[in-house]
């Protein structure tokens, strides 16, 4: 068993920040449990297009409200607290904060916590 603290990760190399985005990383593939864990806050008033063709990602909304398109149907969905997304098929998303949305974020295959998004808006697959 080990245990952290969001405080742990706040201003180390596992807080990593993007134009849109800050990503604190709680869980590495460097902790060996078969996923990452983020816990994440994108920027009121941006917007964030991404592809994780390496990477399932789960992401639950626990804080803030804004909404995500589906770039291939040009469906929409409302993002708020208790909201729960996956992109388990490469889906090509862009995530609009209308307030700073926190969320809770899970990848697999996990992340080396090196990585931020490339110009296709993906994670590259790294290893440690």
């Amino acid at each position: 068993m080990f245990v952290k603290q969001l405080d742990d990760i706040v201003n180390t190399e596992a807080d990593v920040h993007g134009e849109t985005w800050n990503s604190r990383r709680l869980l590495l593939s460097k902790d060996k449990v078969g996923f990452s864990l983020h816990d994440t806050i994108m920027k009121a008033g941006t917007k964030t297009n991404m592809w994780y063709k390496n990477h399932i990602e789960a992401v639950y909304v626990i804080e803030g409200h804004g909404e995500i398109e589906d770039l291939a149907s040009g469906t929409v969905h409302e993002l708020k607290p208790g909201t729960l997304y996956v992109l388990n098929n490469a889906d090509k998303h862009q995530v609009r904060p209308e307030t700073d949305v926190r969320m809770v974020c899970v990848f697999n295959p996990p992340v080396t916590g090196r990585e931020t998004h490339d110009e296709e808006g993906a994670y590259p697959l790294l290893q440690d």
